[in-house]
């Protein structure tokens, strides 16, 4: 459960995945198509056929080998166990199958609320302006509450309406950050904005500092040894991105599912909150 919290820092760390706390519910109430991330197709709500009676992946240690690379990207930010434990008083839907449909609404729904609760612990660090920081956490306190509401509470949260606020927010404070790196002073290259298709470009020579690739697609794209402080990569598509020797600490809105989805080494630079995966 996310605890409220004014440091920023305690409040990440308390949205950790704690897979043996959690019924396998990523393995369980989403489903996936066979691709390039995923060897087979899984209907949402059906167990995947590796999962076995105790919720554990049979598997795990090769999940890349066999094609499921995308199950490795994945992350919950520690809404598996909140829901496991907490909503459900740690009987799980294998016990009461009758719970099934509700437990995976709710997980939904909850990864959701704590991704956000993420974004905006970063934004509140990263902002200088006094009124955004406090709005920032007039709004953390308003999704803590409602992660830490009841199932139907969750399931009847008007998520639309919240994503537009968090959205919002953490625009105006991606602005402010970059704007401290001339942003849009008109240095950067054409192809640099919200959204671009950057697919297997290489961006290597290219200024990236303090640059919008919000929703960014860089599937492929090369970004070895590129300095990448103050860019926004909330939403961007990073896998299988190259960022080998690559210095993304000071990057904005960069999570571990992107990270575990690119290519990196022992070279790159992440940011704290974020570690650099196993099969880098």
């Amino acid at each position: 459960m996310v605890t409220s919290s004014t440091n920023p820092s305690l409040r990440r760390s308390a949205l950790r995945a704690d897979c043996d706390r959690c019924f396998a519910l990523c393995c369980a109430a989403f489903g996936f198509a066979q691709s390039a991330d995923f060897a087979e197709d899984k209907p949402a709500g059906s167990p995947c056929r590796h999962l076995d009676d105790r919720h554990s992946c049979t598997i795990h240690a090769v999940l890349r080998d066999r094609g499921f690379r995308g199950c490795t990207a994945f992350d919950c930010f520690g809404a598996g166990q909140a829901v496991s434990q907490r909503l459900f008083s740690g009987v799980s839907w294998r016990e009461r199958p009758d719970t099934r449909r509700r437990m995976f609404a709710a997980f939904g729904v909850l990864r959701q609320v704590h991704e956000m609760i993420w974004y905006l612990a970063e934004a509140q660090e990263r902002t200088y302006d006094a009124d955004i920081r406090q709005q920032v956490c007039d709004l953390t306190e308003t999704l803590e509450s409602l992660s830490r509401g009841n199932v139907d509470r969750l399931r009847s949260a008007d998520m639309d309406s919240v994503h537009a606020s968090v959205r919002t927010l953490l625009v105006e404070v991606s602005a402010e950050v970059r704007g401290s790196y001339f942003a849009d002073d008109g240095g950067l290259d054409l192809r640099i904005g919200p959204g671009a298709d950057l697919a297997g470009c290489d961006l290597r020579r290219t200024r990236l500092c303090g640059a919008d690739l919000r929703g960014a697609v860089l599937i492929g794209a090369d970004l070895r040894e590129c300095d990448l402080t103050a860019v926004d990569l909330l939403g961007a598509d990073l896998r299988d991105a190259r960022m080998a020797g690559a210095d993304l600490s000071a990057s904005l809105y960069l999570t571990q599912p992107q990270i575990a989805a690119a290519r990196g080494d022992a070279h790159t630079r992440l940011p704290t909150a974020v570690s650099a995966p196993l099969h880098w």
